[in-house]
């Protein structure tokens, strides 16, 4: 069994995360962690979420930063579900050089994703001081860099939108179906769960309607550009609904492009995945919702050339705590669907 631990626990996404562990038969899921100084310290996780009263009751433990290394030598697993900040903080003494067995570790913030100090500043707002850790770290899209999985210590899972987004280009980008003249158009909806736990009035569910926010500026656009290779426009929207994301896409395609080249390219780089689902007609949130999977459907104008392509995932599943756990499976040798699909 991979003995494990969660750090952010309490957290929507931690809760998601100690389910997945829970319910696996190769994880055992050791201990619950959140910081120091949180009021859920001392709670049970069904205490904090209801769903899992009598099925998950290990106790919230404060975090004691003075103790990292210590910590990272108790574990062969540890899932990082915490502020980006707090992730930068604690990886130089989770993956001390000194510790005797380290962990692997499963980062689901934003600290280790973009490999550009500079950018990362200009989008995280605060200086990036973990040069070799930020190197070594390898991008979790785990239904496209399985190879790199298998063989990394510290994985830095992807975000949502970049995860649905990532998802539904890859195939076309790596085919050289996109004309480079023109740049993919994203407009992604998600639900308020995505901004965290923690209350605040942006994001309470009286106040939210549907509107676009960080236009031109949202630090998952450098991140999608990154690992898609191409510029992107990208505009998020935060809809009134809890959890989810609907991405729609437009893509110019290159000269002459057919839709059987489009339908091959995604058939290629999915045909084997059981996470991946193609639909028969546009899906909706609630087709993906409490599931792992990401959905997709692309209609191609053929007079035109342009191709719309949506994409829905389940912002704390695939889009962080399912994905995160499709990485722990490859890089502990099991099925990457494993404890995901039956």
């Amino acid at each position: 069994m991979i003995k494990t631990c969660i750090i952010g626990a309490s957290g929507y996404t931690g809760a998601e995360l100690a389910a997945l562990v829970h319910g696996h038969d190769q994880f055992e899921l050791a201990a619950l962690f959140v910081s120091a100084n949180s009021a859920d310290a001392g709670k049970s996780l069904g205490d904090i979420h209801p769903q899992f009263f009598n099925r998950i009751e290990l106790p919230l433990q404060p975090i004691d930063e003075a103790n990292l290394c210590a910590l990272a030598e108790s574990f062969d697993l540890i899932f990082l579900a915490t502020p980006h900040e707090a992730s930068h903080k604690w990886m130089k003494q989770l993956c001390s050089e000194k510790s005797a067995n380290k962990a692997v570790i499963m980062d689901l913030s934003g600290a280790f994703r973009i490999k550009d100090k500079h950018k990362f500043a200009e989008y995280y707002g605060f200086e990036h001081h973990a040069d070799k850790l930020l190197a070594a770290a390898v991008y979790g899209l785990a239904d496209w860099h399985q190879e790199q999985i298998k063989n990394a210590d510290l994985i830095a899972i992807p975000g949502c939108y970049p995860t649905a987004s990532l998802t539904a280009l890859k195939p076309l980008q790596q085919n050289a179906l996109i004309d480079t003249a023109h740049f993919p158009i994203i407009n992604a909806v998600s639900g308020v769960t995505g901004a965290g736990r923690k209350a605040a009035l942006n994001s309470s569910f009286s106040e939210v309607s549907l509107q676009a926010y960080s236009v031109l500026g949202h630090r998952h656009q450098p991140e999608i550009i990154d690992y898609l290779g191409t510029d992107v426009i990208f505009t998020p929207h935060l809809g009134n609904f809890k959890r989810g994301i609907l991405a729609t896409i437009t893509v110019k395609t290159s000269a002459n492009v057919t839709e059987r080249q489009i339908t091959e390219a995604y058939q290629q780089a999915y045909q084997d995945n059981p996470i991946v689902r193609f639909r028969n007609s546009w899906p909706k949130i609630d087709d993906v919702v409490g599931t792992p999977y990401c959905d997709l459907f692309w209609k191609l104008d053929n007079k035109t050339g342009y191709l719309v392509v949506t994409s829905a995932i389940d912002n704390l599943l695939k889009g962080a705590a399912s994905q995160a756990m499709q990485c722990a499976n490859l890089r502990f040798g099991f099925e990457t669907h494993a404890g995901l699909v039956n």
